[in-house]
């Protein structure tokens, strides 16, 4: 089992014993003061709860999600079917079959340097700019999203209860730092990685993430990027949304209808090789 799988077991199984005594959390790796240590530490708790909230004491390694698929681009406006692939490591895939043919993108994270690629209907390989990889590669799949941010080096910082899109979420955004500051010229590291996660106040289930993507020559250009997610259904004891819709620069993309979700069926690495 590697490090990710057995943390979003582990972190849901402990999620009470973090409640009860917050200063057990173990410490980022990053240097803070201790007021900003507290505060990062009880937001890692509500995180910790969210976890807990989507898988319980199921370990999770892998996640395949297939259904139904409406892409709008434009004037492209076109329906089709969707698979969409995740390893806890962090590699992902999505695998769209649409009236104009079909479409990829590759994520993989199990090599020493992270690499990503993307095709159209052509089959043409592109590479995805390292920049654009740093931000959620399982976007469709919260848990592992948030499973990740629960290991040290990453910053939580807990904004507060708000309203995102009428409901009534808690409001935590988590980002990565970099041991030296970046130039002027170079978007810095923490803002590349900032995800930040809408929780339902009531159940802390996901109701939405977003991050920044960005053009491929130019990482200091923000294109904003949410998922919002709904019809939660236990799935192996798991709870997974099996609507999700995804915004680009606060228009929709990609709107998806699960219809088929499994897990732990024993993906591997290869399902996510790049080319």
């Amino acid at each position: 089992m590697n490090q990710t799988s057995l943390l979003v077991r582990l972190s849901a199984l402990s999620v009470s014993f973090f409640l009860i005594n917050p200063n057990a959390l173990p410490a980022t790796r990053v240097h803070r003061n201790q007021s900003q240590t507290q505060a990062s530490s009880a937001s890692s708790v509500t995180l910790q709860a969210a976890l807990a909230a989507l898988v319980g004491n199921v370990t999770v390694t892998d996640v395949t999600l297939s259904g139904s698929v409406r892409r709008i681009a434009g004037s492209d406006d076109e329906s089709g079917t969707a698979t969409l692939k995740a390893l806890s490591s962090g590699d992902a895939r999505s695998d769209l079959s649409l009236s104009s043919g079909p479409s990829s993108e590759i994520q993989n994270f199990s090599a020493a340097t992270p690499a990503g690629e993307w095709s159209g209907p052509d089959g043409v390989a592109h590479p995805i700019a390292f920049h654009n990889l740093l931000a959620e590669p399982a976007w469709f799949f919260p848990t592992f999203a948030i499973a990740r941010r629960l290991s040290s080096g990453y910053t939580v910082t807990d904004l507060g209860p708000s309203t995102h899109n009428g409901q009534q979420v808690e409001h935590i955004s988590v980002s990565q730092n970099s041991a030296s500051p970046s130039p002027p010229s170079v978007p810095s590291f923490q803002h590349l990685t900032q995800v930040d996660f809408y929780l339902d106040s009531a159940t802390l289930l996901p109701a939405a993430i977003s991050f920044n993507t960005h053009p491929d020559n130019n990482g200091l250009a923000d294109i904003p990027v949410e998922v919002d997610f709904s019809d939660y259904r236990n799935v192996s004891g798991a709870q997974i949304p099996f609507h999700i819709q995804k915004f680009l620069n606060n228009s929709l993309l990609l709107d998806l209808q699960i219809q088929n979700a499994v897990l732990n069926t024993g993906l591997s690495a290869s399902s996510f090789s790049i080319q």
